[in-house]
């Protein structure tokens, strides 16, 4: 991953001054739903590029040893061997950003990877994921648990209480202690969006986590109400990009929660680029947290490879071309 975001000290004068405009930011989230996508070879470009983000996630009360092998499996080769050979993208190396697994399914993952020879990183939930309610020593302990088995990222949640009831300070010392518990491990604050009530709050929880060491913030665990939506994800770029220029470090997003369709990969890769730029567009600072999104993008590139099949060989020459510059994006 990138270099970590060192943090900041907490600044409370900074914080208590935020106010965001909703209409704005609910019309500046329109603009983004109406963009056009990608059309023909760069759609399928834009796809793989998608691919190549996703947490590829299982966060399930029945996940077993072998749920957590095929998973891994599915991260390393994400899209059928075969299609990718039939437009020449077969040795680009093509394989999720990360799987995502509970605490107690690390070593399983981190096993599994291992034997089929695979350096991707396994990232963990934490801290009583998904509500954050358990003791800070109980959270704290579930880091380094995790960090111990293997785990090279920690997706922790934020305790919303602390957010809704305006104790930025104690937030701050909280993900200040997670982070010192990640040690090595990059850390991905949970912000709940769905559980902070307003814009204004999920900004100032995207600041005092970025203070506070995060090298990605997050929106959902995906197991809230609201979970990932246009209008959120806005308002926690702005609040990194703001945050970028006041010092220069560079902090990831990840949108998680409810993403299943190729067309939506696309407009979050849209989003990113206008509100970020393209240094944003890449593993290390963008995230899909994603469960069934992979099957849909695979079966979109599927088709697209049926559709153009009597364009094989200039299909197979524009894919080569277009990979190295995904991101000149076209419409």
């Amino acid at each position: 991953m990138s270099a970590r975001n060192p943090g900041t000290k907490l600044d409370l004068e900074l914080i208590s001054k935020v106010r965001v405009n909703t209409q704005a930011v609910l019309k500046r989230a329109q603009h983004i739903q109406g963009q056009k996508i990608p059309k023909k070879q760069w759609q399928a470009a834009w796809l793989l590029k998608a691919v190549t983000c996703i947490d590829l996630t299982t966060l399930a009360g029945d996940d077993t040893p072998s749920n957590v092998h095929r998973l891994c499996m599915k991260a390393i080769q994400p899209i059928r061997y075969d299609l990718l050979k039939k437009i020449d993208m077969h040795s680009k190396g093509i394989t999720t950003a990360a799987v995502c697994v509970y605490p107690s399914r690390v070593a399983d993952a981190v096993t599994s990877l291992k034997a089929a020879n695979s350096s991707l990183p396994v990232a963990s939930v934490a801290t009583g994921f998904p509500a954050g309610q358990t003791p800070l020593k109980t959270r704290l302990e579930e880091v380094r648990m995790a960090v111990a088995d293997g785990a090279t990222e920690i997706d922790i949640v934020i305790n919303r209480t602390l957010a809704l009831t305006g104790q930025w300070e104690a937030m701050y010392d909280e993900i200040c202690s997670f982070r010192e518990a990640c040690g090595d491990a990059h850390m991905k604050t949970i912000l709940a969006i769905g559980e902070l009530g307003t814009f204004t709050n999920v900004y100032k929880a995207s600041l005092v986590a970025m203070m506070a060491g995060s090298d990605f913030i997050k929106t959902s665990t995906g197991k809230e109400a609201v979970n990932a939506t246009y209008s959120v994800a806005i308002v926690m770029v702005r609040a990194i990009r703001d945050y970028f220029l006041r010092t220069g470090h560079k902090v990831g997003f990840k949108p998680a929660g409810g993403i299943r369709t190729a067309q939506e990969s696309l407009l979050w890769l849209t989003l990113i680029k206008e509100e970020l730029g393209n240094d944003w567009l890449c593993p290390l600072l963008f995230r899909l947290g994603a469960s069934s999104l992979l099957a849909d993008i695979e079966r979109q590139c599927s088709c697209f490879y049926r559709s153009t099949i009597t364009l094989l060989g200039s299909m197979q020459h524009t894919m080569s071309c277009l990979w190295p510059e995904v991101l000149d994006i076209r419409f």
